[in-house]
């Protein structure tokens, strides 16, 4: 709970970082406004048409009793609309950092200069700033997927798909924003996914204190594009705590 806590408090940083400086707050606001839009977009359209898709997935509760054919169906919406929010904040966050790539590494830049900047920093073009985000978004969405599907086929279970599994996805949510928020800390050193998430795995609980209230607070609408900037410095912040306890345990090793 220390390391949760800690997370949260990394998300408070980036607040006050942000709103001592609101030039960079504006400059990370930009992509999120685009991404937010096109998302809107989906999930209104999803919302609209929810009953359809809920009848169409539950052909099988034709026959039921009315009480038992709402509760089904009811619980089949709630989990197929929490899913595809889950996707939609992991694909905004993947689509966002992608675009808003130069945004977002000179906010990185101007943040960790200010905490001691980041020696042999790796330049990159938007050009590779983009590949890297989609690539790396495009594997996190479907390895989220991985989670989420068996979550939706348990929102169908009375009483559990309406408690239980809500919890299970908000988390599963945090921990793979929390991956998309601090990639670009790590691109400037040169990394990548691969070692990231095995970083961010040690901390788990790091991780997601900052991914959970980033992922809650963007389900309000427009909260987003000034969440998402605060959210990603941060990232910066958990990165640069994730690498620095990293280097202390190979120094210790080393030992």
């Amino acid at each position: 709970m220390r390391d949760f806590f800690k997370g949260f408090r990394m998300f408070g940083q980036g607040l006050g970082i942000l709103l001592r400086s609101p030039r960079l707050l504006l400059i990370g606001a930009l992509p999120a406004l685009l991404t937010t839009l096109l998302l809107i977009g989906g999930v209104v359209a999803l919302a609209f048409w929810i009953d359809d898709l809920s009848l169409l997935l539950t052909p099988f509760a034709d026959d039921w009793s009315p009480g038992w054919q709402t509760t089904i169906r009811v619980a089949v919406g709630v989990a197929m609309f929490g899913v595809a929010l889950a996707i939609a904040m992991i694909g905004f966050t993947a689509i966002t950092l992608a675009v808003g790539g130069p945004f977002y590494e000179h906010i990185a830049e101007k943040v960790e200069d200010d905490l001691g900047g980041v020696p042999g920093a790796v330049d990159l073009s938007w050009g590779r700033l983009l590949v890297l985000g989609l690539k790396d978004g495009l594997a996190l969405v479907l390895r989220s997927l991985m989670f989420t599907i068996p979550l939706l086929i348990a929102g169908f279970i009375p009483v559990v798909g309406q408690t239980v599994v809500p919890v299970l996805l908000a988390l599963v949510t945090a921990w793979f924003l929390a991956l998309e928020l601090i990639a670009v800390p790590f691109y400037r050193r040169g990394m990548g996914l691969k070692q990231r998430r095995p970083l961010l795995r040690r901390h788990r609980a790091l991780a997601l204190g900052l991914g959970l209230p980033v992922s809650l607070l963007c389900l309000i609408p427009f909260a987003a594009l000034i969440v998402m900037p605060v959210g990603f410095v941060g990232g910066v912040l958990v990165a640069r705590e994730v690498l620095a306890a990293d280097a202390a345990d190979q120094l210790h090793r080393a030992a």
